[in-house]
């Protein structure tokens, strides 16, 4: 494969040089903070699919395409037949809970797959038992369980997150890991202090700073052992300078925050159409309700004001009201979220939005979606795993700490500083493809389409 040159860029229209990605050897352990209904959804969903009971529906890595060269070329691999992912089959799983349930027990108290499907894999749930978890009621006020972790300090906590990560690599014969947080969402918190540099944060953890919560700890952790890190909630977590440089310094990817899942993927898909057309937006209001142990928790005020900043932005990115004030200018933008443990795991969004066309004429659109919330994680649960794994074993990403071409699975997708993230759920769908062309030295697709009439 040919080495790229220290100052090539990738150039539209243009075969990229590509650097070296080593093969996906070996198993890939999967560790996931947060044994709850989407952890045991995706780890469920991966041996039905491994076995042949289900298909792998929603996973971009199992059967997206990418189109390489001219439309006429008729050249679209699978996206597993263009990079070298790692396969089903080698996915083994760990992972940390405050409560003592396997995957099976669990999973079954989520009430999101059926007992049926369930029962054909119990041996293997049952197999997946959860490590004491790093928790503290202060960041998660709704929540309490008894497998929790004790340490006379927060660094003492991360040192025990580190020793199951190695007894993980060893026990289970992984030659890479990943962790992946699919636990709850913390209390808002800004950043601090404590998380401007590595050694600030570790300090900071001797003396049990407030400003390091739970999430945090899991992150430091993975990260000084060289692991990916995914962050799934709208907690802070990696959003810092800390757990940038320790990214860079180790070369374990980083990316988050938040899975795109219901209510704000249709923002993503929704609110770039109305922005192409130059369709005017009054306001837009969204509601849910929800009955699992993610509704609970954000019936907490604080928790759900972490929520809130994450679905809130949105909007704003994708239609640029400084550019566009005529049309976006005066948006009213509300999101309410409602604990109804009838509900479980089925979530149900509202949303009543006001547009105004042609001279200012208003209209409306009602949107009332019923959707599985786990269901919806779970595949992105998957594509981020074989893709930090990817990046992790790519030369050309795993030194750049952020990985912002998985934005597409984020409502709150990581940037560098100073970077406005971008939103729109399709120029971050072609930010991804164009990713994997990159690596493999492929053209950068741009749809001018002009070479068609020469």
């Amino acid at each position: 494969m040919a080495t790229r040159q220290n100052n090539a860029k990738p150039t539209a229209g243009k075969k990229a040089q590509a650097g070296e990605i080593r093969p996906a050897k070996g198993k890939l352990g999967v560790m996931i903070p947060g044994m709850g209904a989407v952890a045991t959804t995706f780890v469920a969903g991966v041996e039905a699919v491994r076995r042949g009971l289900a298909q792998p529906i929603g996973s971009l890595t199992q059967w997206g395409t990418v189109r390489l060269g001219k439309r006429t070329d008729g050249r679209s691999p699978k996206i597993g037949e263009l990079v070298p992912l790692a396969g089903l089959n080698d996915l083994v799983f760990t992972g940390w809970d405050i409560f003592e349930d396997d995957m099976y027990s669990a999973a079954s108290k989520a009430g999101v797959l059926e007992k049926s499907l369930l029962d054909q894999i119990k041996p293997f749930l049952q197999s997946v038992k959860p490590r004491k978890a790093v928790f503290s009621h202060d960041y998660v006020r709704k929540l309490d369980g008894p497998n929790v972790k004790k340490g006379k300090n927060k660094m003492e906590l991360a040192e025990q997150v580190r020793e199951d990560i190695r007894e993980f690599r060893k026990s289970s014969g992984a030659e890479r890991l990943i962790v992946i947080w699919c636990g709850s969402t913390e209390i808002f918190l800004q950043p601090g202090s404590a998380h401007q540099s590595v050694q600030a944060f570790e300090k900071a953890l001797v003396k049990n700073d407030e400003s390091i919560a739970p999430s945090m700890i899991y992150a430091y952790a993975a990260l000084s052992e060289g692991v990916p890190f995914a962050n799934g909630a709208p907690n802070l977590t990696v959003d810092l300078p800390v757990m940038l440089e320790l990214s860079r310094r180790n070369e374990a990817p980083i990316c988050g925050k938040d899975f795109k899942t219901g209510q704000t993927l249709l923002k993503t898909i929704l609110a770039p159409g109305f922005k192409a057309r130059m369709l005017g937006l009054g306001g837009w209001f969204s509601t849910n309700i929800l009955g699992n142990r993610d509704g609970e928790v954000l019936d907490d005020p604080g928790s759900f004001k972490t929520k809130e900043e994450s679905k809130l932005g949105v909007l704003e990115h994708i239609l640029q009201p400084k550019l566009y004030p005529e049309l976006y200018g005066q948006l009213y933008h509300k999101v309410r979220i409602n604990y109804y443990p009838p509900r479980g795991d089925n979530k149900e969004g509202w949303d009543n939005i006001d547009i105004f066309g042609w001279l200012g004429y208003p209209m409306q659109i009602k949107i009332d979606f019923l959707c599985r919330d786990s269901i919806l994680a779970a595949p992105i649960v998957l594509d981020l795993v074989l893709f930090l794994d990817l990046a992790k074993r790519s030369s050309e990403l795993r030194c750049r700490g952020i990985q912002e071409w998985l934005s597409f699975y984020f409502k709150s997708p990581m940037t560098v500083p100073g970077l406005y993230p971008e939103h729109d759920l399709f120029i971050q769908l072609m930010k991804l493809k164009n990713t994997l062309r990159y690596l493999r030295g492929e053209e950068l697709i741009t749809h001018l389409g002009l070479e068609y009439y020469d």
